[in-house]
């Protein structure tokens, strides 16, 4: 090669590396289609939330929203189930801030007769200062839990008074736009759960 040549190679070549390697938008990679995109599965209800307010699904438009339903007298399940997928979204709260500020985390308890507001609040804080806990009548929860596909019923009651929930376990996540996108791994621990959100989040 003409060494006349290298001088003004360097000075095209060089530039360009710096630029590839400090620019200051981070690649996004494509995944592709959401899991859940298309689904018929969620829509607006009204419920009660934690100060005894009504709360409804719509009143998160513009927001992606996490929801879970179960109850906080769960003995094992839902408190598992929540620890994981709030650790998960801390986790991604502390690399992606501005991200994170973009989820609502819901749990909506399918057990009202027992999950006051006091009840819920003390549940919902013990896993993320911004899951807000709601229930509703049984009217009402029958018809949040069959718009987002999930079931519930009472079991038997003991001699003592005491009763078992059976609920689904699943955490869904929605968009902006309250549309279905995933199902947030639980089972697979926090980093699982922060890695899905790092995939449809932006």
């Amino acid at each position: 090669m003409n060494m006349d040549v290298m001088p003004r190679l360097a000075i095209v070549v060089i530039p360009a590396l710096l630029l590839a390697s400090c620019g200051s938008e981070p690649q996004t990679v494509d995944q592709g289609e959401a899991p859940l995109a298309g689904a018929a599965i969620g829509g607006d209800f009204t419920l009660t939330g934690e100060s005894g307010e009504e709360v409804s699904w719509s009143d998160f438009a513009g927001q992606y929203r996490t929801i879970y339903f179960g109850y906080a007298y769960c003995p094992d399940v839902c408190p598992t189930d929540n620890q994981r997928a709030m650790a998960g979204l801390k986790k991604f709260e502390a690399e992606n801030p501005e991200l994170g500020a973009k989820i609502q985390p819901l749990f909506v308890s399918v057990d009202p007769e027992r999950d006051t507001p006091e009840v819920l609040t003390e549940f919902t804080d013990a896993f993320h200062p911004r899951l807000i806990g709601l229930t509703g009548t049984k009217e009402q929860l029958d018809a949040a839990t069959s718009t987002f596909a999930v079931f519930y019923g009472k079991g038997e009651e003991s001699e003592s008074g005491g009763y078992l929930m059976e609920h689904s376990n699943i955490t869904y996540l929605f968009g902006p736009g309250g549309e279905p996108l995933a199902t947030l791994p639980t089972d697979e621990g926090p980093d699982a759960v922060a890695a899905e959100l790092a995939k449809w989040v932006r």
